[in-house]
This record gives C-alpha cells, structure tokens and sequence, in this order.
C-alpha cells in the first residue's frame, strides 16, 4: 500500500510544519515551566511566551488590546465560555443551519432549561447565509448572534462582516466561530465588527491539540465562568475580573502556546493568501474530477469563491461509513464521514437520512498527485456499485 493520504484536514491539519514541531519540542524541554508564577528566568522567559504569542495573534486578527487574546483548550472550550458568559435569561439568540455542535448543544441545552430563545438561520442552495435573514430576525431581546465562519461540512465562508455591520448598527453583540477558518481565511475583527472570535489552534492555526482561545472586545461585558488560580493576587477571595485572567483558569498549555506561536509565524511566512491560493487551486481539481464520476453527488460546490478546503459528497447507492472505509482499506485514504458533528447542515440537505456524507479537506501539504489518485479511487469505488 502507498503512502498515506490525508484528507482530513478539517478535523486537524496533519502534518504540522517541521518547525512547530522543532519549536515545541525545544521550547519545552528548555522552559517548560509555570508561566507568571514566579520570578526565576525561566518562568519569566515563558511568560515572555505567553504574551508575544497574545500578541502575535492580537495583530493577526486586527484586535487592539493582546491581554484580551485568552487561551482555552479548543474552540468549543471558547465557545462555551462565550455562550455563558454572554447570555442571560430571556435573551434570544440568532445563530445558524450551518453551525457545529459546539455552538449548537450550549445553546440547546439553555433553550431547554427555559433560559434563552433561539431562531436558527437556514442557507441558501449555494450554502450561504443571506444577511438580510439575520437582520430580519433581530428582535427586542436578541442579546446575541452567534455564526460559523466556515462550515466544516460544506466549505461555504459566511459573509460575517455584513452580518456584523447590522449587529453592530441594532447594539447586538456578533460572536463568530472561526475554528475552519482561523489562519486560513483573513479575519479583520474591527472591519467585520466581530465582538467576540472563537478560534482552535490545532486546524488551519497548525499547533497542536489542546489548545485555542478567543479575542473578546474591550468593550463586551463577557462574565467570567470558571474560577481558581491565576498566580495573581492571591489572597483575594475571587476570580480576578481583568483580563486574561477573566476568561483563563489554572496553569495554561505551554508546549500548546508553543505551538500556536510557532503555526502563526509559519502562516506569516509562508502567506495566508497563498495558503489559501494552493489549497482552492487542489479543491477546484478535486471537485472537477469528482463532478465527472457518474453516481456523485457533491453538496453546494459551485464555487471555490468563498470557500474553504472542505468538499463533502456521497455515491448513490452506497453509505458514506463504507465509501469512507473502502477509501481507507483499498486506497490509504484518510477521510471524515457521518454527520461531522454539525447534524442541522445534514438535515437541510437531507443527508441525516442516508447518514451524512463522505467529507475530504485540503491542507497544504496535499500534492496534485495525491488528488489525482483520489479521484481515481472514487471513480473505482462508484465503477463497483454500477
């Protein structure tokens, strides 16, 4: 069997650039220590970590203040924190079709304890929001509008800087997931009036598992949710109010923040747009191959304008669990199938009957060769079933 193709990106980018891997490993074993909690070298050297990578990743997302660039284990982590902290009973919430569960249980979870009210935006065939839809949905009590950046199961980017331009015009607060799309896709927090982001590092950030975080605006009055020990004032009876230590308990992931430090200065070099260029460049090869197999069916693939790496389909007549181990069994294909833990994109497209879809993401070290056996490998898969 040849070597392994992974196309399961938008699960974890894999492999990380050798040098996150060089700089965790040597950023561990030379100061891996507790940050802020003493004053030896060492300590300070990793608190010197600490804030640069605040710092790097405030500049990143066009922020102004790098204390509110916290770290968290992922993106759920993050995404629970800002759901908590924001709501209050009786708010509603306006969120999406195209979301993961980790927007979709926090919310549903204060829906059913009678807490909170949600109306859920549906796509369009093309797999976009329609701007308007959120703005129409806007009521007296809506507190919150929480979207998906980029859908890990249809690829489609949200227009978020529209959609935040009528939050910040009706005093709603915009929280954007950004978990596909963090180091992928240019975010401009202050152009696209995004009051809080919600990012993880281990996709398109490429740091390890384990770690993410969120940039909250200055002015977003965000409850802290969790309380314990900041190494700071510690004789005062309560969870410190300022950040980071607002949104940050306990002793963070440093071979974590290592890595996150070590993935931006490796997207910077390399260029997020040509990032970008080269995957969309492999994506539109694969989904012209795919397009031409007779029995695929791909979902809301038009157009590599707006989009990510991701591209789910199906072969009629097959389940995707068995395309999904066929592809890994016979061709050495790593590959995502089911649901994708975003089951209301699913049930809009219908797929939650025939059990989701068979789901490729593109990185940066996918090669046209390894696309070109891909869909060779489908082709095979669908020849078999005709």
């Amino acid at each position: 069997m040849g070597e392994l193709i992974y196309l399961d990106n938008a699960a974890t980018t894999y492999p990380k650039p050798v040098m996150v891997y060089d700089f965790m490993n040597d950023f561990y074993r030379k100061n891996g220590v507790n940050p802020g909690r003493s004053g030896y070298d060492k300590t300070l050297e990793c608190e010197e970590l600490v804030f640069s990578t605040r710092k790097a990743l405030t500049e990143f997302f066009n922020g102004t203040n790098p204390y509110h660039l916290t770290f968290s284990y992922n993106a759920s982590d993050s995404l629970n924190m800002i759901i908590q902290g924001m709501l209050r009973k009786g708010d509603h919430v306006i969120t999406s079709n195209v979301e993961h569960n980790s927007v979709l249980r926090p919310l549903y979870h204060k829906k059913h304890d009678g807490e909170i009210e949600v109306t859920y935006i549906p796509f369009d065939d093309h797999g976009y929001l329609d701007p308007d839809d959120v703005r129409k949905a806007f009521r007296k009590n809506t507190r919150l509008v929480i979207i998906n950046h980029g859908s890990n199961v249809i690829g489609t980017i949200q227009p978020v800087a529209e959609i935040g331009k009528y939050c910040r015009e009706a005093g709603i607060y915009f929280a954007v997931d950004a978990s596909q799309t963090a180091g992928h896709i240019p975010i401009d927090v202050q152009a696209m009036c995004i009051d809080l982001l919600a990012f993880t590092g281990h996709k398109c950030l490429f740091g390890p598992t384990g770690i993410g975080g969120s940039y909250i605006g200055e002015e977003v009055p965000i409850r802290g949710t969790r309380f314990g020990g900041t190494g700071v004032r510690s004789a005062y009876p309560f969870h410190l109010e300022e950040f980071p230590y607002r949104m940050e308990v306990g002793t963070l992931n440093i071979v974590g923040v290592a890595g996150l430090c070590a993935g931006n200065r490796w997207i910077k070099e390399q260029g997020i747009e040509n990032l970008h260029t080269k995957d969309m460049a492999l994506w539109q090869k694969l989904r012209d191959g795919l397009r031409q197999i007779d029995g695929v069916i791909l979902y809301c693939a038009d157009s590599a304008i707006n989009h990510n790496g991701v591209l789910s389909f199906n072969i009629q007549g097959w389940e995707a669990g068995d395309v999904g181990t066929m592809l890994d069994v016979d061709f050495n294909v790593a590959c995502r199938t089911g649901l994708h833990c975003a089951p209301l994109v699913h049930v809009q497209l219908g797929t939650d009957q025939i059990h989701g879809s068979v789901r490729f993401s593109i990185g940066p070290f996918n090669t046209e060769e390894q696309i070109n056996n891909v869909i060779e490998a489908v082709e095979e898969i669908a020849a078999m079933r005709r």
